[in-house]
């Protein structure tokens, strides 16, 4: 019931009397009252005015849909959205709707996340309300070699979002972090469900860090926050928004490939290119200097005798870039 005042509330423009609210939904007005006070409870500010009714005056500062959605301008991305208090994994999460057979562009966003998932097998954690961690699900009608454009395409998108929403002066380290200076500020995970030469679902899971204010011993001097970077806080559910709606412009105008529009835009953004890089190679450390990205995503690498390698995964050692 609460769910269906608040989408009610949200979408008049002035007051909605008690009696209107209890015709629509069937109930009395004693329960729609209980229900504004638990409505309220949850941070949302409700005017209440005698012989008028309600007024939704202002959302609580956290994620929530309502706010999300005021904000929201896709029409596939977060069509189907489900905002969390707390979950293990994002990704974890939507693995099991997704084997359930959930829609295509569903999202899940969680104010915490206890067991988030990093590369190489790290887990990711973060305090509640401190981050933006999300994944959204996929069923794109390509084959499993297409796949490798969603984390490049992904990472453009939160780049130019968090460019436009704050100012800051981010950039993308090859393939999957946005940095700002010579610290992360986002970490991206793809992961994929295929039989044979067909994707079932591909999903992408996100972490921005946001109102981060200390780090853990072990990455503080590698990690860093959009509240430590411009000293102040932001409407996570604007900014949020902004992102999914950046997010599907960019694999749409792109047909979820890294198009020669997006491979230029994410090679301009990107601190790799340039920079002296080490990587491992058949067991061993390569050392080589990052000069390109191909249309599938991968990493030129020139080494000292002038011949290049593609690496498409594994670690990169970035000098100068934690």
């Amino acid at each position: 019931m609460q769910k269906k005042i608040l989408e009610l509330l949200t979408k008049t423009d002035g007051y909605v009397s008690g009696s209107e609210i209890s015709e629509q939904l069937g109930v009395s007005r004693q329960a729609v009252w209980k229900a504004i006070n638990g409505i309220k409870e949850q941070g949302y500010k409700i005017d209440s005015v005698t012989n008028r009714g309600y007024c939704l005056v202002a959302y609580p500062p956290h994620l929530n849909e309502p706010a999300i959605r005021k904000y929201l301008k896709t029409s596939v991305i977060g069509k189907n959205l489900i905002v969390l208090d707390e979950v293990g994994s994002t990704n974890d999460y939507l693995k099991k709707l997704g084997a359930d057979g959930c829609e295509n562009g569903t999202v899940a966003v969680a104010r915490e996340q206890t067991q988030g998932k990093g590369r190489l097998g790290r887990v990711w954690k973060a305090k509640k309300d401190d981050s933006i961690t999300f994944s959204f699900l996929l069923r794109p009608k390509i084959a499993p070699s297409e796949v490798s454009s969603i984390t490049p395409l992904a990472g453009l998108a939160v780049c130019k979002a968090i460019r436009e929403f704050t100012g800051l002066d981010c950039r993308i380290k090859w393939p999957n972090d946005i940095i700002i200076g010579k610290k992360k500020l986002v970490g991206i995970l793809t992961e994929m469900s295929a039989e044979f030469d067909a994707v079932e679902y591909v999903i992408t899971g996100i972490g921005i860090n946001a109102d981060t204010q200390d780090f853990p011993d072990d990455i503080k001097e590698k990690a860093t926050s959009i509240y430590l970077a411009t000293g102040g806080h932001f409407d996570k559910n604007k900014f949020f928004a902004c992102v999914l709606n950046h997010i599907e412009e960019e694999f749409i105008k792109n047909d979820l490939k890294l198009s020669p529009v997006a491979l230029k835009e994410y090679t301009s953004l990107c601190a790799t290119i340039g920079r002296d890089i080490t990587f491992s190679r058949n067991g061993r450390s390569v050392k080589a200097k990052a000069v390109g990205i191909n249309r599938n995503g991968e990493l030129i690498a020139e080494l000292p005798d002038t011949t290049t390698k593609l690496i498409n995964s594994g670690e990169v050692t970035v000098q100068g870039i934690y």
